[in-house]
């Protein structure tokens, strides 16, 4: 997963995700996945997209929008997975299979609840029992208490990353997150986008996804150790008051989400800056488990997303109407590049809604 990007003349971001056999890539108004099929052919699918930004300009307020940054990227994760899904799959029948509106929110709200459960109820409540266990039962008005909490997060998140690594289609969607790197940092320098230039940068970059939830662990420990040494006993029942404690942490996540989006943010333009450099460091060692190197391949799929997204973008600017939505297949990355984006024919009729 990648953030936020922008090329400096042109002021243009883009961020993106490794799916499966593919890359998704969305600018400010449109979101491309671009998956590679079975029979080596490239789907590419265009989506037009709007932010939230777009209705409520509050949400461009600094430290709001970093929320706004991270359900809108669980959103599009989750529609880009599914069709990546469904365009891998050896056995795929031609289809758009999307999730309804209903599903969607079922789906996010789901992922949402999972996250809080296992990042901010079962650590409180482990670091609570561990230290009762240990016969020094710890509060949360000890900076020990949420010093054990942060780590018993972060053992959680690497945990799991290396669980899933150990799976061959996991593996491969590992290459193709360092494929998404590459082809941004290629953007990012100015040079021409293609698979030798792209080839030669790094798979780690400042501002990815891991580096936000690492950031995220990072500053909810710097916030709660600050905040939870004022808070009174709320109930006399010891488990009563901290699954209280729980409640008070859950809606101070969104303020955690919102700075860590912000200092994610200044480490992307200020990669050079010692400061920015150590804030950056622990995320970008967590890359190493989440990014692999990858093929040529591979950089052809992220190079595709990439640049049909930033086409759209341009496009969007000189016109802003309605845009549907358009799947084509391209027999190759060279058949991709001859066409010209704005006559591409559908090729895939049978895979629109």
């Amino acid at each position: 997963m990648y953030l936020n990007s922008g090329k400096a003349e042109e002021n243009i971001k883009v961020g993106g995700q490794a799916v499966i056999e593919g890359v998704m890539m969305r600018s400010p108004h449109s979101m491309v996945i671009s998956v590679r099929k079975p029979d080596s052919s490239i789907v590419v699918r265009d989506d037009q997209w709007r932010s939230l930004w777009e209705k409520f300009k509050v949400f461009r307020l600094p430290f709001l929008r970093g929320t706004v940054i991270l359900v809108e990227t669980l959103v599009n994760g989750i529609q880009a997975l599914t069709f990546s899904a469904d365009q891998a799959a050896e056995d795929e029948q031609e289809g758009d299979n999307q999730l309804g509106p209903v599903a969607m929110t079922l789906t996010v709200v789901f992922a949402f609840a999972m996250g809080l459960v296992l990042f901010v109820v079962l650590p409180h409540l482990f670091t609570w029992l561990l230290s009762s266990a240990l016969g020094r039962e710890l509060n949360t008005d000890n900076i020990l208490f949420h010093f054990i909490d942060t780590l018993f997060k972060l053992g959680i998140f690497i945990l799991y990353i290396y669980l899933i690594s150990l799976m061959k289609d996991i593996q491969r969607v590992f290459m193709y997150h360092g494929a998404e790197h590459k082809s941004i940092y290629t953007y990012e320098a100015g040079m021409e986008l293609n698979v030798n230039n792209a080839r030669g940068f790094s798979t780690l970059h400042p501002r990815c996804g891991t580096s936000f939830l690492i950031l995220v662990l990072l500053i909810s420990f710097v916030l709660f150790g600050i905040i939870f040494p004022f808070v009174p006993p709320l109930a006399e029942s010891k488990l009563l008051n901290h699954l209280l404690l729980i409640g008070i942490k859950i809606p101070l996540m969104l303020p955690v989400a919102g700075i860590s989006y912000e200092i994610i943010k200044l480490s992307g333009k200020k990669q050079d800056n010692l400061f920015f450099k150590l804030l950056s460091w622990p995320g970008m060692m967590v890359q190493k488990l989440t990014t692999k190197e990858p093929t040529d391949n591979q950089l052809e799929i992220a190079l595709c997303a990439l640049r049909k997204s930033l086409w759209h973008e341009s496009r969007w600017q000189e016109n802003s109407e309605q845009n549907p939505r358009e799947i084509n297949i391209y027999k190759d990355f060279n058949e991709f590049l001859t066409k010209d984006p704005s006559e591409v024919s559908q090729e895939a009729q049978g895979l629109e809604n």
